[in-house]
């Protein structure tokens, strides 16, 4: 085992245990699901639940809802009344997230979308305080600039993949698009005088956006 994955190892030892129907749901994506790894599994799933717990959003949106875990994670630190709005391109998902978010009681507070994302975030009449960003990479520049006059001032963006398993060192490949809209996304941050960020190097990179 690398010194890395022993690092992993002893990080989960130490930290909350995950939840059982979250550790169901994970099962049953690896076992059903085409690209199961988009999943994001225990530790980032802590992470976010502890983001928004300390936020206390009223109000979140995820792009990317894919099987759901993330939107439950999420989910967990909304106070009373509050709401969760995700999006999902993937009408061949839906079933699958609408279950487990029944089985965790949080169904009430979570309304699926389906669609493109692009589309359906000019359509939301909703300000919000936390945005969840883990849809199509190649549209992150996009969805940033179309999500940026909801959030309110003080609120967060948090921007899944953005160390893009570590190809934003590289010259981008012709015709890889999606390694092209991280690189240009980042860049965009880097570059935006209107909020503070920075970026953690867990798993595939996080980058953590506060609006001024």
């Amino acid at each position: 085992m690398t010194r890395e994955k022993e690092i992993e190892r002893y990080v989960l030892e130490h930290v909350d245990q995950e939840d059982p129907l979250l550790q169901e749901l994970d099962r049953e994506t690896h076992l059903k699901v085409l690209g199961s790894r988009m999943l994001s599994g225990h530790l980032q799933g802590q992470l976010l639940t502890m983001f928004s717990k300390m936020i206390r959003p009223g109000r979140i949106l995820e792009l990317g809802t894919f099987t759901g875990y993330s939107a439950i994670c999420l989910a967990k630190g909304l106070p009373e009344g509050g709401k969760l709005i995700t999006i999902e391109k993937n009408d061949e998902l839906v079933d699958l997230a609408q279950k487990y978010f029944a089985k965790t009681g949080l169904q009430s507070r979570i309304e699926q979308l389906v669609g493109a994302a692009v589309e359906i975030i000019p359509t939301l009449s909703d300000a919000f305080d936390l945005v969840f960003m883990d849809a199509d990479k190649r549209e992150y520049s996009d969805y940033y600039n179309l999500i940026f006059d909801k959030v309110h001032s003080g609120g967060y963006i948090i921007a899944d993949n953005t160390l893009w398993s570590g190809k934003v060192l590289d010259a981008p490949v012709h015709g890889d698009d999606q390694t092209l809209g991280i690189i240009a996304f980042n860049e965009m941050v880097k570059n935006d005088s209107r909020v503070e960020k920075v970026i953690l190097p867990l798993r595939d990179g996080m980058t953590v956006i506060r609006k001024k």
